[in-house]
């Protein structure tokens, strides 16, 4: 599931459309969800919901409306700016053709409205981690602002298994600038077996970058003096 449901479904309508929903009688999910809606226009959830379900089912370019609708009522609520990002990001040909935007700019309102979530749960390392991931589908790549949103997300992380997770995107995203020693030394970081895969492959990835970057630029006569 890519988004988040409302984090307090009061409503009991919305909780007995979650019930619906995890046993997929998803129609089903969906009126319950519209009539709580209708009973209480000016309560947040239902429309978050709501948008979750279209952002699933379709029509997708409704999800942006209710979303939107969401964050007018409760713009205090990190969730409803994390589903509409993470929305706007996978569906980003639907942006495009519903605010009339180009790709980069639709990148750009995707991180704006993780921007936002961050501002309101500043230290929910699983959040922080899904915007850095994010900067892996931005094409070109954002180098820059990647490794600013890694390096954040270093910050907030609660165990070393987390960090150790965070240290091997930040040794993927140098690997991948040329950085290669500063990405040897996040890979000298990583020591939990969990990780073992990945940092193996990174690691032949770094010695095969690195000896091709010699062989494209061999030492001058002058660097052996």
């Amino acid at each position: 599931d890519f988004v988040r449901r409302n984090p307090n479904p009061t409503h009991p309508r919305l909780a007995f459309a979650s019930f619906l929903g995890d046993i997929r009688e998803h129609q089903a999910s969906h009126d319950q969800m519209e009539k709580a809606r209708e009973f209480d226009p000016k309560n947040p959830a239902p429309w978050n919901d709501l948008a979750n379900y279209y952002g699933h089912f379709g029509p997708v370019k409704k999800s942006f409306e209710y979303y939107a609708k969401a964050i007018e009522l409760n713009p205090r609520e990190p969730v409803y700016y994390q589903n509409f990002a993470t929305t706007v990001f996978l569906f980003r040909k639907d942006v495009r053709e519903f605010y009339q935007i180009e790709e980069q700019q639709v990148f750009d309102k995707a991180l704006e409205l993780y921007g936002e979530a961050i501002k309101l749960d500043p230290d929910n390392f699983e959040l922080a981690a899904d915007v850095a991931r994010t900067y892996y589908g931005i094409k070109p790549t954002r180098t820059v602002e990647a490794l600013a949103a890694w390096e954040y997300t270093l910050k907030v992380a609660t165990n070393q298994i987390e960090r150790e997770s965070v240290h091997v995107n930040l040794a993927r995203i140098k690997l991948n600038a040329g950085r290669f020693d500063e990405a040897r030394q996040h890979l000298n970081a990583v020591t939990n077996e969990l990780h073992t895969v990945v940092k193996d492959r990174l690691i032949r990835n770094l010695i095969e970058k690195e000896r091709k970057a010699k062989a494209t630029n061999p030492p001058s006569a002058t660097d052996n003096k």
